[in-house]
This record gives structure tokens, C-alpha cells and sequence, in this order.
């Protein structure tokens, strides 16, 4: 039996790019990178209040990365999701999509990560 999550691997283009969006646009802190034995870039990012861990990985020769809709994304949960969002604006960043607020009364928005990946904002009701 598993213990808990450990990491979850993203493959990306730009490992630099995608660390900036990262720490920068939702305050995710890089804590480590490396190379792996077979050449790719990781890098491993930690969320505020989580123990898990997003690891990007560039792969040099690897096809570009094509992130097809609603394949996957990453959900954060924020406290004030109108002020997030307009935070988000100030350092250029749009929604992509809400705020909606659902039927357990949660708000909800998404912001679009660099490759295409969703990043889905969360105000618990």
C-alpha cells in the first residue's frame, strides 16, 4: 500500500520559463533541480502548505510538448479568488476561464501555464 504522493511529473519545453511562471505568477518556491542519468533537466517545485511536489522535466531531443484539452491540470487553492485573479492581471496574467462558482459553492477560474497545461484556481465556499 502507498504511503502518500511524493511528486507529479510535467514535461515541458522550457524548464527556465516554466519556473518563472511558477514562482512568479502563483509564488511556488524551486527547490531543487538536477540532471537526471539519461540528460533531461528537472527541476522540483513546492507548493505553499503542501508536502507534495510539481516536477518539470526537459528532455532534450523529445518531441515539442502538446498538452491536448482537458487532459490535465494542476488545482490550487486561494484565499480571495477575485483578488488573486486581480493580482494575476497586474503581472500580465489572464483567466482563461471563470470565475464560476459551482454547486458545492466553491468559485472556480483557470489560468493557462506555459505548454498549454491548465492551472485551475479554487475559493472554497
Amino acid at each position: 500500500m502507498v504511503k502518500k504522493l511524493l511528486h507529479t511529473r510535467m514535461r515541458v519545453d522550457d524548464i527556465a520559463r516554466t519556473i518563472k511562471f511558477y514562482e512568479e505568477i502563483l509564488g511556488l518556491k524551486c527547490v531543487r533541480q538536477t540532471i537526471s542519468p539519461r540528460g533531461a533537466k528537472l527541476a522540483f517545485l513546492r507548493t505553499p502548505g503542501s508536502d507534495e511536489e510539481i516536477e518539470l522535466c526537459e528532455l532534450p531531443g523529445a518531441e515539442p510538448v502538446r498538452v491536448q484539452p482537458d487532459l490535465m491540470h494542476l488545482a490550487f487553492e486561494v484565499d480571495d479568488l477575485a483578488a488573486f485573479a486581480a493580482g494575476l492581471e497586474k503581472k500580465g496574467c489572464k483567466l482563461s476561464d471563470g470565475l464560476t462558482r459551482t454547486s458545492s459553492g466553491d468559485t472556480i477560474a483557470f489560468i493557462d501555464a506555459p505548454e498549454g497545461y491548465e492551472v485551475e484556481l479554487i475559493e472554497k465556499g
